[in-house]
C-alpha cells in the first residue's frame, strides 16, 4: 500500500486537488469552445456521478440509510455543481481560464464570511478583516484595470464571485450535518443531483440545438469526467470528512497558479503585472484569512481543555 494511514490518504488527496482542480480550468474553456456550457456540464457531473453510483453498488458500499441524508447530499451537490461550477462554465465561455480560477480562489474569503453568521463560531480577529479586505482589493485591481479588461467584465466577475460564495456555502452547509453511507456513494448523490439540474438548465435555455461532436470537446469531457470529477471532486470530498474547511479550503492557493500557467503556455493567455499583482494580492488575503481561522480555533480548542 502505497499510504498506510489516513493522514497520508488525505495529503495525497489535498495534492490532487491542488493539481488537477488546477488543470480543469483550461479544459472547461476547452470544453466550452465545442459544447455548449451547462449541457457540458451537466454530462460531465451525470456521467461521472453515474460511474461512482454503479461503482459503489457493484462493491456493496453503505447507502444513505434515509431521505434526510439524500437530501443533504443532494443539497450539496446543487451548491457546489449546479450553482458554483454551473456558473464557472457559463462564464468561461468568455473569460480565461487563469483569471477564472483567480477570481474563483475567493471562495475561502466567502467561507469565513458565511462562518461568522454562524452561532457558537470563533470571531474573527484584526488578521482576518484584513485578509478580507486585501482578498477583495485584489479582486478590485484584476477586475478594474485596463490590464484585466481584455481578460474579465464586471459581469463576469460578479457571476463567479457568486459562484465562489456558493462553492463556500456548499462547503460550509457539507460541515453541518453527519451523514449514513459510504464517501462514494455520497458524492454520486451530489453529482447526480448537480448534473441532472445542469442539464434541465441547459435544455430550458435550447442548448440542445447547439451541441457539434468534436474531438477537442469529447477529450476535454472525458479529462474533466476522470480528472476533474472522479478524482479530483472526490479527492476535496475526503479531505473535507478528515480536516477543517479551513485547511481543506488552502487548495485556493495552488490553483490559480497552475490555471494561469497552464492557460498561458496552452492557449496563449494573457500573463502581466496585473495579473501577477492581482494573483499575490489575492491569495495573500486568504492567506491571512486561513491564518486567522486556523489561530481561532486553536485557541476555542485551549478553552474546550481547560474547561474540561
Amino acid at each position: 500500500m502505497f499510504f498506510k494511514n489516513e493522514e497520508s490518504k488525505a495529503i495525497a488527496a489535498y495534492v490532487a486537488v491542488c493539481i488537477l482542480w488546477g488543470s480543469t480550468y483550461l479544459a472547461i474553456r476547452i470544453g466550452v469552445s465545442a459544447f455548449p456550457p451547462e449541457l457540458f456540464a451537466g454530462m460531465r457531473n451525470l456521467i461521472a456521478g453515474t460511474i461512482l453510483l454503479f461503482y459503489a453498488r457493484l462493491r456493496g458500499l453503505e447507502f444513505p440509510s434515509n431521505l434526510t441524508d439524500i437530501r443533504n447530499q443532494s443539497i450539496v451537490g446543487l451548491f457546489h455543481l449546479f450553482g458554483g461550477n454551473g456558473l464557472v462554465v457559463w462564464v468561461e465561455q468568455w473569460a480565461h481560464s487563469g483569471i477564472t480560477s483567480l477570481l474563483v480562489s475567493t471562495s475561502p474569503l466567502f467561507i469565513a464570511i458565511i462562518e461568522l453568521l454562524i452561532p457558537g463560531r470563533p470571531r474573527m480577529e484584526f488578521k482576518g478583516w484584513l485578509g478580507l479586505l486585501i482578498g477583495f482589493s485584489g479582486v478590485a485591481i484584476l477586475v478594474l484595470s485596463d490590464s484585466g479588461a481584455g481578460n474579465i467584465n464586471i459581469k463576469g466577475a460578479v457571476l463567479l464571485l457568486i459562484a465562489a460564495f456558493l462553492w463556500a456555502m456548499g462547503s460550509v452547509y457539507s460541515k453541518t450535518f453527519k451523514t449514513t453511507g459510504s464517501m462514494i456513494a455520497n458524492i454520486s448523490i451530489q453529482m447526480l443531483a448537480g448534473g441532472t439540474a445542469l442539464l434541465i438548465l441547459g435544455i430550458s435555455l435550447g442548448e440542445l440545438s447547439r451541441i457539434s461532436i468534436s474531438a477537442k470537446g469529447i477529450g476535454a469531457l472525458l479529462y474533466l469526467i476522470v480528472f476533474g470529477s472522479l478524482l479530483g471532486y472526490s479527492s476535496y470530498i475526503y479531505i473535507l470528512k478528515k480536516w477543517p474547511a479551513a485547511k481543506a479550503g488552502t487548495y485556493a492557493y495552488i490553483n490559480p497558479p497552475v490555471a494561469v500557467l497552464l492557460g498561458f503556455l496552452i492557449l496563449g493567455e494573457p500573463l502581466n503585472i496585473t495579473i501577477l499583482f492581482s494573483t499575490i494580492v489575492i491569495l495573500a488575503g486568504v492567506l491571512l484569512v486561513q491564518l486567522s481561522k486556523i489561530n481561532s480555533n486553536s485557541e476555542a480548542a485551549k478553552g474546550e481543555d481547560s474547561s474540561m
